[in-house]
C-alpha cells in the first residue's frame, strides 16, 4: 500500500558537508527515510556561502547521491537550515488592544501581534528570519504561554519576543546556491531549532535544557526553559577551529588532522595514555612521525574549553546557570567526541548527554542517520511536517517516491555504509562507524598505533555498488491494536514538542525569494 503521507527533504549545507536526507512518516507518526545523501562541502566558511559555483557543486553531489539511493525518488523542494556568524538574537517587546472585549482572544490575535514586530528596527543590511513569542500577558496578567492564551478574554495582549536575524547577503547566496541546484526553497530553518526538534523529548522542554549543536564551522545553540525557547545563538568556533590546532600543533597536514581527530581524538586528556602513540606517514622522502595521543587530546581539550566557556556566557546571559534541570544536551559532528559529555560536565557543572535523533525515525532506519551529525536534517523534515500538520489543506508537496513499501517491494538502491536493520547499536559502536576503512590500526598488545601499507592519500570507503538491491530504510512495524495505541500516544506528545519548538510566524518570509537578484530584500 503506498503512503500518502507528503515526502518532505531537508538540505543541511554546512561547513564541512551538504546532506540531503528525504522522509515521509508512516501511520505510527514515525519518518520512513525514502532517501539520503552527503558530500563534501566545498565554499562554504563558518556556515556563510562564500563560492556560490563551489556550494552549487556540492549540493548536487548530495542530491544525485540521495536520488541515487532511491530511483523513484523526485526532489524539488527543500526545507534549508540557516546558520552561521552572521545571526544575531534580539528581545523585544510587544502589545495590541483587541477590538472587542467580549470576544476570546483567537489565533488570529496573536498571528497580529507577532506580524507587528516585523517593523522592529534592525540594521539595514540585515533581514529578519524568525520572530518567537516567549510568554504573553493579557491585561495585567502575565507568564501565559501561546497555547493558554488562546480562548481567553481581556482588553490588551501582549507578549516577549525573540527575535532573530541574519545578513540579507548570506540569506541572498543561500537561495542562489539552492536555485541554480534546481530546486526550490521551502522555508528557511534555524539550525538550532531544527537541531533542537531531532534530539528533544518532551520532559526536556518542561525541565529546561541547552541544545549545543557542534558543527563544523559555527556551535549552535538553543536554550529553552519553563517549555519555551529563551536564547539562541551562534559561536563562530567549532570542528575546523579543532583540526586547525591540530594541523598547526603537531605539524601534519590537515587531511590528517582531521582523521586522527575523529579516530583517535578525545576531550579529556587524562583519560588519554601516555604510552599510546598515532604513526602518520612522512612527507615524501621523511621518515614517518609519531604523534602522542595526550598530546593530541590536549589541543582538543583546550579548544573545547573554550567553545563551553562561550556557552556558559551565553546561559549566564539570560541567568538559568542554575535552573536548566535537564542540563545540555551535545548533538551535530563534534559532539561526537570521545568524553566530551564529561567535559561539559567539569567546564559547565551541569549534566551532559550526547543527543541523537532516531527518537523520531521509523523501526529499522538507516543506521548511518542516527548519528548526532545528521540531527539538523531530520529536524527540517520535522519542521515540514509542523507545517504539513498546521495547514494540510494548502500545503503543497512537489517531492514525490512513487515506489510501494522499500523493503516489501525491493526496489531502492544504495551507497549507504551502513545497512537497516532491527539492530539498534550503542552509541559507541554508531559513533565508530564514521570511518570504517583508515590509515592508521590500533596495536593493542603495546596500546602503540601503528602504520598500514595504505597509501595516506587513499580514499578509504565501503559502499553498496548503486545497482545492487538492499534493504537500507525502513522495515515494517509490527501492526498489533496495543502498539498503534502507543504509538498514537507518544505521536501526539511528539507532535506538541514539536509544534511549540516551531511556535513561529513566519510572516513574508518567503518573498525574499521572489526575483532576489533582480530586486532588493525589503
Amino acid at each position: 500500500m503506498k503512503n500518502e503521507q507528503p515526502v518532505i527533504v531537508g538540505l543541511d549545507i554546512g561547513t564541512t558537508k551538504i546532506a540531503a536526507i528525504a522522509g515521509r512518516k508512516n501511520k505510527y507518526g514515525k519518518l520512513e527515510i525514502v532517501g539520503f545523501g552527503k558530500a563534501d562541502s566545498s565554499g562554504v566558511n563558518h556556515g556563510m556561502v562564500l563560492n556560490i559555483e563551489e556550494c552549487i557543486r556540492s549540493i548536487n553531489i548530495a542530491l544525485e547521491n540521495c536520488m541515487a539511493s532511491n530511483p523513484n525518488l523526485t526532489i524539488k523542494e527543500v526545507y534549508v537550515g540557516i546558520a552561521g556568524q552572521h545571526i544575531q538574537s534580539l528581545q523585544t517587546k510587544g502589545d495590541r488592544v483587541l477590538n472587542n472585549v467580549e470576544d476570546e482572544i483567537r489565533k488570529e490575535d496573536i498571528d497580529s501581534l507577532i506580524k507587528d514586530q516585523y517593523k522592529t528596527f534592525i540594521p539595514s543590511g540585515d533581514q529578519i528570519i524568525d520572530i518567537i513569542p516567549q510568554d504573553f500577558t493579557v491585561d495585567s496578567r502575565g507568564g501565559f504561554t501561546l497555547q493558554q492564551v488562546i480562548g481567553m478574554n481581556g482588553i490588551k495582549i501582549g507578549a516577549n519576543f525573540h527575535i532573530v536575524t541574519g545578513d540579507k547577503q548570506a540569506i541572498r547566496n543561500i537561495h542562489r546556491c539552492v536555485t541554480r541546484s534546481g530546486l526550490s526553497t521551502k522555508d528557511l530553518v534555524l539550525q538550532p531549532l531544527a537541531s533542537a526538534a531531532a534530539v528533544m523529548c518532551p520532559e526536556d522542554l518542561e525541565a529546561g535544557v541547552a541544545i549545543v549543536d557542534i558543527g563544523g564551522g559555527t556551535t549552535d545553540l538553543a536554550i529553552f526553559h519553563e517549555g519555551m525557547l529563551k536564547h539562541t545563538a551562534v559561536i563562530p568556533i567549532a570542528g575546523v577551529n579543532i583540526t586547525n590546532d591540530i594541523r598547526q600543533g603537531l605539524g601534519v597536514l590537515r587531511s590528517q588532522a582531521e582523521q586522527m581527530k575523529v579516530q583517535f581524538g578525545m576531550a579529556l586528556a587524562e583519560e588519554a595514555k601516555s604510552n599510546a602513540f598515532i604513526t602518520i606517514p612522512g612527507l615524501k622522502g621523511q621518515q614517518p612521525k609519531e604523534i602522542s595521543s595526550k598530546n593530541l587530546a590536549n589541543i582538543i581539550q583546550c579548544r573545547m574549553e573554550e567553545i563551553l566557556e562561550y556557552v556558559m556566557y551565553h546561559i549566564k546571559q539570560v541567568d538559568l546557570q542554575d535552573k536548566l534541570f535537564g542540563g545540555i544536551i551535545l548533538t551535530g559532528g563534534g559532539g561526537q567526541l570521545k568524553y566530551l559529555p564529561q567535559l561539559t560536565e567539569f567546564v559547565t557543572g551541569m549534566s551532559a548527554r550526547l543527543g541523537l535523533p532516531n527518537e523520531h525515525l521509523a523501526t529499522g532506519h538507516v543506521t548511518e542517520l542516527m548519528k548526532p551529525m545528521y540531527a539538523t536534517c531530520i529536524g527540517l523534515i520535522l519542521r515540514g511536517y509542523d507545517d504539513y500538520e498546521q495547514d494540510r489543506i494548502r500545503f503543497i508537496s512537489n517531492n514525490s517516491d512513487d515506489s510501494l513499501d522499500p523493503v516489501a517491494e525491493g526496489e531502492l538502491n544504495g551507497t549507504f555504509v551502513a545497512m537497516a536493520t532491527n539492530y539498534e547499536p550503542s552509541v559507541e559502536e554508531l559513533l565508530s562507524q564514521e570511518f570504517p576503512g583508515h590509515i592508521f590500526s590500533v596495536d593493542n598488545n603495546t596500546e602503540k598505533t601503528i602504520q598500514t601499507t595504505e597509501p595516506a592519500d587513499q580514499t578509504i570507503t565501503q559502499v553498496v555498488a548503486v545497482n545492487e538491491q538492499a534493504d537500507l530504510f525502513s522495515q515494517p512495524e509490527a501492526d498489533t491494536a496495543e502498539l498503534k495505541a502507543i504509538n498514537e500516544v507518544k505521536n501526539k506528545s511528539r507532535g506538541k514538542l514539536i509544534k511549540e519548538i516551531f511556535g513561529t510566524v513566519k510572516g513574508k518570509i518567503m518573498h525574499w525569494f521572489e526575483d532576489v537578484d533582480d530586486q532588493p530584500l525589503d
